[in-house]
Formats: structure tokens, C-alpha cells, sequence
């Protein structure tokens, strides 16, 4: 096989799987704090933590190792314009997943520690829930807009 197509097809899964993670994560977690339940919201926040984990994290170190190799592969300096956007909206998806990431580490055990005492959540949970969702709007249009550029490859002035 062609290492090139081996590339760019382990660069479009890891890219799928940091859309769908994301999208997965943020509906799942949004339908349990929806829920009111702490039961449902406390499973549901330890859920998504090893989600994160696995999934996320995996595609997060591996993207930059595929791509770099890519395009090397084809022949894209990592000056091209397009390469140095997507590069930097990385960068700034980064800036707010590893945030969101010790967020959802803190509601998980909020929640746990909430259910376990049978109180209802604290203020700090929901205070942490709103930071969490408000954070996670410029990561996801961040990486749609990383998926664009993949794709377009548009040709970007860069000095």
C-alpha cells in the first residue's frame, strides 16, 4: 500500500475521532446535567473522563505525529499556510480541551462525592458546568475549522 494513503487515512480517523469524541462528550454530558439527576449526571461525568482519556487523548498526541509525517510524505512544508492555521487553531483547541478535561475530572467527583453523601449538587458543580460548556464551543468550531483546511487546502499568504 501506498504510505501516503496510509497517512492521510490515519489522519482523517484521528480527526473523526476528535469530532465525534467531542460532539459525543459534549451531548452525553449536556443530557445528564439536563437530567437533574445526580445518579445520571455522576456516571455519566466518570464516563466521559475515560472517554476523554482514551479516545481524545490518543488522537490528540497522534494528529500532529500523522500530519507532520504527511507532509512530509506528499511534499506540504509545515510553512504552507494552511498547515500554519490549522496549526495554531490546534494550539487554541488545546488551550481550552485541557481545561474542559480538568473540569470534567472536578464534576465527576463533585457529583460522585454528592451522591454519595445524598446531597444534591454543589454550586461549584454547576459553576464548573458552565465554564465546561461555554469552553467547549471555540474548541469544536476550532477543529470544524481544522477539518475544513484538511480538506480546502486554501492557499493562505503567510510571510
Amino acid at each position: 500500500m501506498d504510505a501516503a494513503l496510509i497517512l492521510r487515512w490515519l489522519h482523517i480517523v484521528g480527526a473523526t475521532v476528535l469530532l465525534g469524541t467531542g460532539a459525543g462528550i459534549a451531548f452525553f454530558m449536556v443530557m445528564a446535567d439536563r437530567s437533574k439527576d445526580t445518579r445520571i449526571i455522576a456516571h455519566t461525568a466518570g464516563v466521559v473522563v475515560i472517554a476523554d482519556w482514551i479516545f481524545t487523548a490518543t488522537a490528540v498526541v497522534l494528529q500532529p505525529i500523522t500530519g507532520a509525517l504527511l507532509a512530509m510524505q506528499v511534499g506540504w512544508p509545515l510553512s504552507e499556510g494552511w498547515i500554519v492555521v490549522s496549526l495554531a487553531l490546534y494550539v487554541i483547541t488545546g488551550l481550552f480541551w485541557l481545561p474542559v478535561v480538568w473540569m470534567q475530572h472536578k464534576m465527576r467527583n463533585l457529583a460522585r462525592a454528592a451522591l454519595e453523601r445524598n446531597e444534591p449538587l454543589p454550586v461549584h458543580y454547576h459553576k464548573l458546568y458552565r465554564a465546561w460548556f461555554l469552553c467547549g464551543f471555540p474548541a469544536f468550531l476550532a477543529v470544524l475549522a481544522i477539518v475544513w483546511l484538511m480538506i480546502a487546502r486554501p492557499s493562505i499568504a503567510w510571510p
